[in-house]
């Protein structure tokens, strides 16, 4: 009983690695460590918090709440907790995250096969998407024991090679100040704690399902422990590959100059590997893009089935409007989806962060203030992004 149950949890952590690590998680670790050369530890320091510590710190809250995040957002007031989920929900969905994974395999592929037209990457992208996620009982299995290991064999010769054929690191010019706080910045980008907010229930009811299926009566405090060791083995996972993308990063920092952060996996891939291994690049980002979009299509489907139309609109058109939407919105590009996300992101982390850790206090300690703090946090969040921007 206890292998067995060792091994699911050890699915569900690499499912949820597989869940977390898309486009964002191949590009940005890249781009700190491009930009940090020989201090990249500081610009590390700042993206691991951002990245990593806190959607841990989503992910506990939300596993206290049992993955419900009607509840969980319900504590901001009953209209506002809805309309905070809907626009997390177009975020990470078919308004954000989405398209910005096709952009990146596409920009990617592109330095392979220039003469692959985007429109005809996306649409096969959204397809084959959309043939892996409408069979929802399926997920997990995908993403845990098919998907992932692949993923993680791609990634990893990429780094050891990287590092085995590493110059000298170029000295930085820049403060170790400034690194840290573009490495915080950087990780927002990401969007992972925007994710925790709805993956987590995915993973709970694995876990759930693991239990009864091995003849236990329902434990909600096991299976809580359970998701937290799946938690940490997914974020240890995605810390291993954020530091090992950075140093390769920093150390072949020359290579990449004056490149867009999303053709830099296939620039350092294609400096590494040579021309004939660079197929290995290609894999690594679809799979990354691919294990990804199958988690976002599904959450945000179910939304739409569930809340947005009170199931009015059944799951498979959901799923197919969801995609849909996604194509067009691919079509800004990956600059143009950035410029958009990157203010969002930086006015409603800080927000996000607060409400985290006042729902884990109202489930340890019974704290009930919640909504004075979120407002606060957002109007200074936002007071401070207009300073900056504007002077």
């Amino acid at each position: 009983m206890k292998v067995k149950s060792r091994s699911t949890v050890i699915a569900a952590g690499f499912a949820m690695f597989s869940m977390f690590f898309g486009a964002g998680n191949v590009i940005f670790p890249l781009a700190v460590g491009r930009d940090a050369q020989s201090l990249n530890i500081y610009a590390m320091s700042g993206l691991l918090i951002s990245a990593v510590g806190i959607p841990l710190l989503g992910l506990i809250s939300m596993t206290l709440f049992n993955g419900n995040y009607k509840h969980y957002f319900e504590r901001i007031g009953k209209v506002p907790g809805f309309l905070v989920a809907l626009f997390i929900m177009g975020l990470i969905g078919p308004f954000g995250a989405m398209p910005r994974l096709i952009t990146v395999s596409h920009s990617t592929l592109s330095m392979y096969w220039p003469g692959v037209p985007f429109v005809v990457f996306s649409f096969i992208s959204c397809l084959i998407v959309f043939l892996l996620t409408f069979k929802k009982n399926r997920l997990i299995d995908v993403l845990g024991y098919y998907l992932t290991p692949a993923l993680l064999v791609t990634l990893v010769i990429i780094i050891i090679k990287g590092l085995m054929t590493a110059p000298t690191m170029p000295q930085s010019t820049l403060q170790p100040n400034q690194l840290f706080a573009d490495g915080l910045i950087t990780g927002y980008e990401m969007m992972d704690l925007l994710a925790t907010f709805f993956f987590s229930s995915i993973v709970l009811q694995c876990l759930e399902s693991s239990e009864a299926a091995e003849g236990h009566t329902k434990n909600f405090r096991n299976v809580i422990f359970l998701t937290l060791k799946a938690s940490l083995i997914g974020m240890g996972l995605l810390a291993v590959i954020y530091i090992g993308f950075s140093f390769v990063a920093a150390f072949h920092s020359q290579e990449l100059v004056g490149l867009g952060r999303e053709h830099l996996l296939g620039a350092i891939a294609l400096h590494i590997l040579g021309p004939y291994a660079g197929i290995i690049a290609i894999l690594a980002v679809a799979l990354a893009c691919l294990t990804t979009a199958i988690a976002l299509a599904a959450v945000f489907s179910e939304f739409l089935h569930n809340d947005l139309t009170q199931g009015k609109l059944p799951y498979i058109p959901s799923l197919v409007l969801t995609l849909l939407t996604c194509y067009f919105v691919s079509t800004l590009g990956f600059s143009g989806i950035a410029r958009i996300l990157e203010p969002i992101l930086v006015v409603c982390y800080p927000a996000l962060i607060v409400l985290c850790i006042f729902n884990i206090g109202h489930k340890l300690t019974h704290v009930k203030m919640v909504k004075t703090p979120f407002a606060l946090a957002t109007l200074v969040s936002l007071g401070h992004y207009l300073y900056i921007t504007y002077g």
